[in-house]
């Protein structure tokens, strides 16, 4: 009976902040892909595919050392992670396309979308049931997200905004499909780091690649400066941010880490900024603002609940005989609760 109470009043660890420390981290590598993609000059089955293609150099070897030393992951967790993939070469491809059609501006904001789908997929499939503060913010979330992207007195755009838009939409439906079955698989094998990852860099390469070919082919002969600045985003992007991004995931609550990724295009303005020259409106300005104080609100650490089996502090009482038959019965309600 101590054991299902408990539960009930103990968050997983949506505030845990190792998690949250790798998810933002992860997010801020992210927000330079954007800039990446642009610089390598490609087109995007191309720079999709080799994006997942150059990561896989290093992700291997690594895998292959954590299965050295961990064993291999379950055969359903090895699909799981295959089939986020796809999902993952689909945001690429969608958001690359979106980038062109209607803006990075645009594309960055809609494809965050998934701050909603991942909590709504989890509510779907799971019964995870979506916080009160998650269902309130999200109006507010959104109507950040779609000023900091420019909808409102902003001069970018692109020659097919509203495919754009669409294909944005759907990217960051395929985004919130991909970061849910990583979490998944992340919190049943919670030694394999990188495995998941790699598995997943593989269901990408195989759905960009097998798109690329189906349409104008992937491209080989490549300029030497794309080659680099694709070697950097498949590091940085591919690498390094999702390592990051499915830890922070694995150790809180769905709608908290969409919540959290939402750092992601309110960087990319920043560097657009910095990098590229880019000139925000104030609207826009505004927008990235009024992201960052309502996902600083919804991620707040909740005040943590006290354990159902906690006995209350004893009352002072006039005999030692009553104080010491106090203490053992603490004692055996505390330690199941703790263990369990």
């Amino acid at each position: 009976m101590t054991a299902p109470a408990a539960s009930r009043t103990s968050p997983p660890t949506p505030t845990d902040p190792r998690a949250v420390g790798a998810l933002l981290a992860g997010a801020a590598v992210l927000a330079w892909t954007g800039i990446l993609v642009a610089l390598t000059g490609a087109d995007p089955a191309t720079a999709s595919f080799w994006r997942c293609v150059l990561a896989l150099v290093v992700l291997v070897p690594w895998a292959l050392a954590e299965y050295r030393r961990h064993g291999p992951v379950t055969v359903a967790a090895a699909g799981w992670a295959l089939l986020s993939g796809v999902l993952l070469g689909a945001d690429f491809l969608l958001w690359t396309r979106a980038v062109l059609d209607a803006g990075s501006g645009i594309a960055n904001v809609v494809l965050n979308v998934q701050v909603l789908a991942l909590p709504l997929i989890a509510f779907l499939v799971a019964g995870e049931r979506m916080a009160r503060t998650q269902l309130l913010a999200a109006p507010v979330l959104l109507g950040g997200i779609l000023l900091a992207g420019g909808v409102l007195g902003a001069g970018a755009g692109g020659p097919a905004p509203v495919r754009g838009a669409v294909l944005g939409t759907l990217a960051g439906i395929a985004y919130a499909g991909f970061l849910y079955l990583n979490r998944q698989v992340s919190r049943r094998n919670p030694r394999h780091l990188v495995t998941p990852v790699a598995l997943a860099t593989v269901g990408a390469a195989v759905t960009c690649g097998l798109v690329g070919v189906g349409g104008a082919g992937i491209a080989f002969d490549l300029p030497a400066a794309s080659w680099a600045w694709l070697i950097l985003l498949a590091l940085a992007g591919q690498v390094v941010a999702w390592v990051l991004i499915g830890r922070g995931t694995a150790g809180m609550a769905p709608g908290t880490a969409g919540a959290l990724l939402l750092v992601h295009p309110v960087l990319s303005v920043l560097l657009g900024m910095l990098v590229l020259d880019e000139r925000p409106t104030a609207w826009q300005l505004a927008g990235c603002a009024l992201v960052v104080v309502t996902v600083a609100a919804v991620a707040r650490p909740a005040r943590p609940a006290r354990p159902v089996g906690t006995a209350r502090p004893a009352r002072p009482v006039g005999t030692a005989r009553s104080v010491r038959s106090a203490r053992p019965r603490a004692t055996r309600t505390t330690i199941p609760a703790s263990s369990g």
